[in-house]
This record gives structure tokens, C-alpha cells and sequence, in this order.
């Protein structure tokens, strides 16, 4: 069995702490009368960058760097070195497992399954969190986009993450987000299972075999999945 699994708001809150992040940037930029990059924020435009693959590569302090950079002609490196500071404290401090993520983890490794990270954003960000959050020794294989130059918009990390382990016929992926997680699982002929929660709670999924509340339902699928498959 080989289980392909996401991090960000599928394993750990994320969406939260970016939220107490840019809450905490706010002030730091009207200090600093950054007018447009506080109105840029407040009106969601930042949602324009979702399909973007070069964004899908980046830490939170890089993409609020290039936001910074899309309405202004120039900023300081002190403000940048000063930005860059506040939201990795901000972050890190408020980042943590969801309270169903090592159970999870612990029972597919019960099982047998091979359980392969595939998460995007920058090498440094992701291993910084899994090192944080204490779980990088529960993945067989971590496949990061920062290092294969490669977003979850395309279906090349999901490939690898299947080339890794050619033996394994039964695979799933379990994600938070459809038109990548789940999409990229159908490439690859996997069992998608969407996690409602986070940033992409609540949209509607097209690529979604099974819409789950969490990482125990997911298990529960998994688990009827595989018995099903032994019966079979």
C-alpha cells in the first residue's frame, strides 16, 4: 500500500497561522505606511496567485516579498530582513498538528503502507515545519516542489511519488485541496481522499473519490478500501 500524503491544512493548520501571520504584518506595514501592500491584503488579491506554479514554490516570506514587490517599485532590505523575521516567529508560534494527524500516520504505518509526503512551497519552509512539528521520520519519502521544480498543479510529483514505489498497486492520496491534491492523485490512479478543511474548505471538488472531516475518516476509508481490495 502506498498512501501519498499533503501537510499544509491535511496534516497541520497552516491557513491558521498564516492567518495570525499576515494579522500580526498588518501593523508593520501601516507603521511603515505600505498603504497598497495593507489594501492589496485586505481585498484577498492574493487569491490571484493560487494557479501560479512559481508561487506554489515559495516559503510565506518569499510570497509576501513578491506581493510587496507587485505594488512597489522598490523595498529596503531592512524592511524585508525586518519582515522576514516577524512572520517566521509569527508563524512557527502559532503552526501545529491537528490533534488526528500522528494517529493517523502512526496506524498507516500499522498497516504496511509506504507514506510519501508530497507537498509544495520551499525546501527550506516544509522541512523547517516537519522538523517543527516532529513527524519527518513517519514519511518513506518526502517530494517537495522547492527541490523538483515542480508545483501540484502538474502531475510530475505525483509520478515520482509512484515511480519511488512501482511495486505498491494500492495507492491513495489524501489532501485538502482538489484541483492539485486530487487531481494529481487521479493521475496516478489513486484513491483521492479530500480533507475538508483549511484555505479550500468548503469548494466544490470535480476530482474527489471520497470528501472526508478529517484525518480518522480518511483512515476509516483507507482501512474499507484495502479490506475490500483483500476480499476481491
Amino acid at each position: 500500500m502506498l498512501v501519498l500524503v499533503d501537510l499544509d491544512d491535511t496534516l497541520c493548520n497552516t491557513w491558521e497561522a498564516g492567518k495570525y501571520t499576515i494579522l500580526r504584518l498588518i501593523p508593520f506595514l501601516l507603521k511603515r505606511r505600505k498603504f497598497k501592500a495593507f489594501f492589496y491584503i485586505l481585498t484577498a488579491r492574493y487569491r490571484e496567485l493560487e494557479q501560479s506554479r512559481e508561487f506554489h514554490m515559495m516559503d510565506l516570506d518569499k510570497i509576501v516579498e513578491n506581493l510587496l514587490e507587485k505594488v512597489y517599485a522598490k523595498i529596503s532590505p531592512k524592511e524585508l530582513e525586518e519582515m522576514q523575521e516577524l512572520i517566521d516567529r509569527v508563524f512557527f508560534s502559532n503552526l501545529r498538528l491537528f490533534p488526528d494527524a500522528v494517529p493517523f500516520l502512526e496506524a498507516l504505518k500499522r498497516m504496511g503502507a509506504k507514506v510519501v509526503l508530497v507537498t509544495d512551497s520551499s525546501t527550506r519552509w516544509q522541512r523547517k515545519k516537519l522538523e517543527y512539528l516532529g513527524i519527518k521520520d513517519y514519511f518513506d519519502a518526502l517530494i517537495i516542489s522547492g527541490e523538483t521544480g515542480h508545483s501540484k498543479l502538474d502531475p510530475h510529483n505525483f509520478r515520482l511519488a509512484r515511480r519511488l514505489f512501482p511495486h505498491e498497486d494500492e495507492v491513495y492520496m489524501v489532501g485538502d485541496r482538489d484541483d492539485t491534491d486530487m487531481r494529481g492523485g487521479k493521475e496516478i490512479g489513486a484513491t483521492t481522499i479530500l480533507v475538508g478543511r483549511g484555505y479550500f474548505k468548503g469548494r466544490r471538488p470535480k476530482h474527489a473519490d471520497y470528501v472526508v472531516r478529517d484525518l480518522i475518516e480518511a483512515l476509516e476509508v483507507i482501512r474499507n478500501e484495502h479490506e475490500k481490495r483483500a476480499e476481491a
